[in-house]
């Protein structure tokens, strides 16, 4: 097949898919990153080698920062953003500097070391999005803060620099120029057609079929157009929701059932592959926008970013989001886990 420049309307960056060097999921499938052992902060008896805890959830009665939590929350400790302080923005003819004011924290998914994201049961992962969206609605209520990124770094590839499952929250006083061109490009399509461009979008994919991966109730798990990664998923919201904090309680477990979902095949498929798990989502201090649709980017690292990436901003990927989805919904998932047992909301 002929490659492609693919054109993502929601970005508006260019993509090319290299048809011809489409590879499937054993032409990736390398070592698996994960369990190399040694001290762990996160596991069990840990507690007092990280921050005081903001949130835990665990059994009525269990004293905090203690054993028996079944979700933990707690600051980073070598954190990118500090709390205390003013923003205090100076200019120095073309230079610019703030204080870099915010919050950055851990989100702790499981007690069990071993455990993966796509591994949780059911009711664990339900409280791991659960964790996420409360403390995102805590930090959103400081006036200092224009963005809150929720990110998770699998494998070191990726990023992770612990291997105990967790994902982070970093709060900043800035809107990412990424989410800026998401939302003037969302807001234009708004002025035009007065409908969501991401709403649009998930009705064309709907309609053509070829990337959708799976869909439950509330949620689309999707392979995007214009696919940045080889066997990239997005996850979104069915119903037009613009910022991650507004979800009610059937969409926390819908997201939840979604999340899991997406990150077992990708590990099933790949063998625990390094991958990103990235918010995109309104800036906290705006309401409900009718223009822009909050969403999910899962970002497997089975490739490398190299010079041409770098030099153009465009990523080449060898691999169709149409034969991906195809292969990422032949995957059967065991279904039936066993429950978590360790209590708490």
């Amino acid at each position: 097949m002929v490659p492609e420049l693919r054109k993502d309307p929601i970005s508006g960056t260019w993509v090319i898919i290299a048809s011809e060097r489409s590879k499937r999921p054993n032409d990736f499938a390398g070592p698996n990153e994960k369990k190399k052992g040694g001290f762990c902060p996160f596991c069990y008896g840990n507690e007092d080698k990280t921050p005081p805890e903001l949130l835990a959830y665990r059994a009525p009665g269990l004293e905090a920062n203690r054993s028996g939590w079944s979700v933990r929350v707690v600051p980073n400790k070598f954190a990118a953003v500090q709390t205390e302080g003013e923003l205090n923005p100076q200019t120095n003819n073309l230079y610019q500097t703030m204080n870099a004011i915010g919050a950055h924290e851990v989100v702790i998914e499981s007690p069990d070391h071993n455990a993966s994201l796509g591994s949780l049961p059911a009711a664990q992962a339900e409280r791991v999005v659960r964790a996420l969206c409360e403390r995102y609605r805590a930090i959103a209520h400081d006036s200092r803060i224009q963005y809150i990124q929720i990110f998770k770094n699998s494998g070191g590839v990726a990023g992770a620099s612990l291997e105990h499952s967790h994902w982070q929250i970093i709060a900043i006083p800035l809107v990412p120029e990424a989410v800026e061109r998401e939302i003037a490009n969302s807001r234009e399509h708004y002025a035009v057609h007065r409908k969501c461009l991401f709403c649009d979008l998930l009705s064309q994919e709907l309609e053509d079929n070829r990337r959708i991966v799976d869909q439950g109730e509330d949620f689309f798990i999707f392979c995007p157009y214009a696919s940045r990664f080889p066997y990239e998923l997005w996850i979104a919201p069915k119903n037009h929701l613009s910022n991650f904090g507004e979800m009610g309680e059937r969409e926390l477990a819908g997201l939840a059932r979604a999340v899991k979902l997406a990150a077992g095949k990708l590990e099933t498929a790949f063998n625990n592959p390094p991958y990103n798990i990235v918010l995109h989502t309104v800036p906290v201090q705006k309401g409900p926008e009718l223009y822009y649709h909050w969403h999910l980017e899962i970002l497997p690292r089975l490739t490398i970013t190299a010079g041409f990436e770098w030099g153009t901003g465009y990523f080449i990927n060898p691999t169709s989001p149409e034969m991906a989805a195809q292969v990422l919904r032949d995957i059967q998932l065991a279904q039936g886990e066993p429950e978590n047992n360790q209590g708490g909301t």
